[in-house]
């Protein structure tokens, strides 16, 4: 199964007035790690709308453990939980430089709509790359 890491440093608009990540640059973490994890793959979501397929997140799940602060590196990994024909879940885990500490774990759901905003299958080659990232193999 292919996992994405993306590396990030805690800025100080990334926290609360007690120096420690606010809740919801989490989920924006999140974000950033997908992304990074698609485009790794050959998926760009730029490319993936210009053809008009969109996913939108229909369901967030965010754990938190520990609290990172301001000026740590944390590490967000990423994977792909399942891929259905017209869905994708996403998991993340958000960890402190060394991989000591595990901080935060959550998943996003989104489905595939089309510009009309219905629900669709899958790009065919995107459906391919997920499925391959899913099974580790090469190309995913």
């Amino acid at each position: 199964m292919k996992t994405g890491v993306v590396k990030i440093r805690v800025i100080y608009a990334d926290t609360d007035a007690m120096g420690i990540v606010y809740h919801t640059n989490y989920v924006r973490w999140f974000e950033i790690g997908r992304t990074e994890l698609m485009r790794e793959a050959g998926v760009v979501y730029g490319e993936m709308e210009k053809e008009g397929f969109f996913l939108p997140l229909t369901e967030l799940a965010c754990h938190y453990l520990y609290p990172a602060r301001y000026d740590e590196i944390v590490l967000v990994e990423t994977r792909i939980g399942y891929f259905r024909r017209a869905s994708v879940k996403f998991c993340y885990e958000i960890w402190d430089e060394n991989r000591e500490r595990l901080l935060v774990e959550g998943s996003t759901l989104h489905a595939f709509l089309n510009r009309e905003g219905k629900i669709v299958r899958a790009p065919a080659r995107v459906g391919e790359i997920f499925q391959a990232m899913l099974d580790g193999r090469p190309g995913g």
